[in-house]
């Protein structure tokens, strides 16, 4: 039996395996639109957030600062938008479709989300509030 053959035939096995082990402790998986991370005691949190002409439900949510959830968004009728500068979301929402946005706030306050896609003559109106505490 040929030993140094058997090694070299182990090195891609290896390299994968190393490459695929840092991957995953690194940046976290994401299977079937439920995002997990690797590296966590727990799931985050998964908040659904349905958008309609021209209202957000729920109208207002609390997060705690430093803590993972997913806002999972689905739309009732047309497509919306889901705008938040200050976290850094702006997501697309699209009838028929799940959109999950993964987010942990840093910072304590009170922010106003918005439509940020035309959805007609209430669009301006369209806002829910996101308050994250300590």
């Amino acid at each position: 039996m040929n030993t140094k053959a058997n090694r070299l035939r182990l090195i891609p096995i290896m390299l994968l395996a190393a490459v695929t082990a840092t991957y995953v402790g690194t940046v976290g998986v994401a299977t079937h639109g439920l995002v997990r991370r690797a590296n966590a005691a727990e799931e985050p949190t998964v908040i659904e957030i349905k958008a309609k002409k021209f209202e957000f439900t729920p109208s207002e949510i609390t997060l705690k600062k430093g803590e993972p959830v997913v806002l999972r968004l689905t739309s009732e009728d047309r497509a919306h938008g889901f705008f938040l500068k200050p976290l850094k979301i702006d997501a697309d929402i699209k009838p028929g479709q799940t959109t999950d946005v993964a987010v942990t706030p840093e910072e304590t306050g009170e922010y106003t989300v918005i439509c940020d896609h035309y959805c007609g003559t209430g669009h301006g109106n369209m806002k829910m509030t996101m308050t994250v505490v300590q």
